[in-house]
């Protein structure tokens, strides 16, 4: 394990390169550059708003911050997630010249893309002034679900780059995997008005879902559910194990199918 930690320690700044690197082509011709991190989430919390606020009947002044809160840790988790699958291949070249630990390609998309989740958590803030939305004791508590997002990104991102060096067409199957996953994410609409009464809690069923409504529960003032809280928690633990243990065994015939 100390192993491990100092070559960790090592390759730290090669990982803040990749980290900047990645920020730095997100934005690469882009004239608000990470600007655009606030103002698209913004831009997009407006336009679902009004499609589904009518659509749906909701038209609770909160409405915009319930949307905004899972259309944040949602674009994170897939951003992060696609970012992951693809840091392998992207890197190829670097991979066949030099020596580097590998996990650290995967390591870089999801806390990269994890900066500007952060940059964007501003623009809720900021939503959540203006439509009466105060912090109260519970935000103390939003570390929670914020450390399980990352956790759950990260371990899935490990599973499926490791998956999608032997296997391509994972990167197609998680684009449609995705779709379903948004939509049970209650992200727009409420649960127990869409679903009928006995079956929103199949919803649970989606870790995803679970850390959202944790989300949620911090920025409005509500009690954790027990029973998100140790699912999502257990759920993320596992896949990060899991998919680090998976990357670990599988590292070395990566070069074989690149």
């Amino acid at each position: 394990m100390n192993a491990y930690v100092k070559k960790f320690i090592d390759y730290r700044f090669l990982l803040l390169e990749l980290v900047k690197k990645g920020i730095r082509l997100k934005y690469r011709r882009s004239y608000l550059g990470i600007l655009w991190s606030m103002v698209e989430p913004l831009l997009t919390m407006i336009v679902l708003t009004i499609v589904f606020g009518n659509l749906l009947g909701a038209h609770e002044k909160t409405f915009p911050v319930y949307i905004l809160t899972g259309r944040l840790l949602y674009d994170f988790y897939s951003k992060g997630t696609r970012g992951a699958l693809n840091s392998i291949r992207k890197n190829s070249a670097m991979i066949k010249k030099v020596y580097v630990p590998k996990y650290l390609y995967p390591l870089s998309e999801v806390i990269f893309n994890f900066i500007i989740f952060a940059i964007s958590l501003i623009v809720l803030a900021a939503v959540s002034l203006v439509l009466g939305v105060y912090p109260t004791a519970k935000i103390l508590w939003v570390f929670v679900p914020i450390l399980l997002l990352l956790v759950l990104t990260l371990g899935c991102g490990m599973l499926l780059v490791t998956l999608s060096v032997f296997f391509r067409d994972v990167e197609y199957l998680w684009n449609i995997f995705l779709m379903l996953i948004m939509y049970t994410c209650a992200i727009f609409y409420y649960p127990d008005n869409i679903l009928q009464t006995g079956f929103a809690w199949i919803l649970n069923l989606n870790p995803l879902y679970c850390v959202i409504s944790l989300f949620r529960s911090c920025m409005f003032g509500t009690a954790f559910d027990m029973y998100q809280l140790y699912y999502a928690a257990g759920f993320s633990l596992c896949t990060l194990l899991l998919g680090f243990f998976f990357f670990y065994k599988k590292q070395d015939e990566f070069i074989l199918h690149l």
